[in-house]
């Protein structure tokens, strides 16, 4: 398997990685004050974030997705094979399970926006690792193909995780200038998109695997 093949796996595996990475850049820009197309956005603190004054809002998403989306190769290829006896009737619900929690509280707190408090900060710890996780678990059963072929897993993982990482850098981009549009409704869009994607891996494994 050499570097196109690996490189095509791992875009197709950042694709949930890139449409959460959107729903994270749109919340993080629900109260964007700027004209439509700018860069710069509004935190959960009401503070004005530009790209090059504050680069963790579009770098964080990319590193937790990038490196779970590495990690569960290199789970899969050295203990896949006993672990996915165990998990491979669950990580469809798991997946389903985390996005919808997540998706669900989203699509609640769009209809108390200005009612409570400051927003939450979309990039808070235990939300970015429930949706690293959920988003990249389908990688353990990669890992594991992986193990057939003579596939330097180091250098697979380190594919996956850039292109993982530079994908959604891009789709929180996408989200921050898709959000000076939608505004209030970017929490409810967001929450939406997270549960839809949630079903169609729920209906993926259920049906067409």
């Amino acid at each position: 398997m050499g570097f196109l093949e690996i490189l095509i796996i791992a875009v197709g595996l950042s694709m949930d990685a890139f449409a959460v990475s959107i729903t994270l850049g749109l919340s993080a820009c629900k109260q964007i004050n700027e004209p439509a197309g700018s860069l710069t956005v509004n935190l959960a603190d009401g503070q004005n974030i530009r790209f090059f004054d504050n680069i963790w809002l579009f770098v964080l998403p990319g590193i937790y997705f990038g490196f779970f989306q590495a990690l569960m190769p290199l789970i899969g290829y050295y203990g896949g094979t006993l672990f996915n006896q165990y998990i491979q009737h669950l990580d469809h619900w798991i997946a389903f399970a985390l996005l919808a929690i997540i998706g669900g509280k989203m699509i609640k707190d769009s209809f108390s926006i200005g009612k409570e408090g400051p927003e939450e900060n979309p990039l808070q710890f235990i939300k970015m690792l429930l949706l690293a996780l959920a988003t990249s678990i389908d990688a353990l059963a990669v890992g594991i193909t992986f193990s057939f072929f003579s596939v330097n897993i180091f250098n697979a993982i380190l594919i996956t995780g850039l292109t993982t990482f530079c994908i959604s850098l891009g789709g929180v981009k996408v989200g921050t200038l898709c959000g000076s549009k939608f505004r209030s409704h970017a929490e409810f869009f967001g929450g939406i998109v997270l549960v839809a994607m949630g079903t169609k891996i729920l209906i993926e494994h259920l049906f067409f695997i």
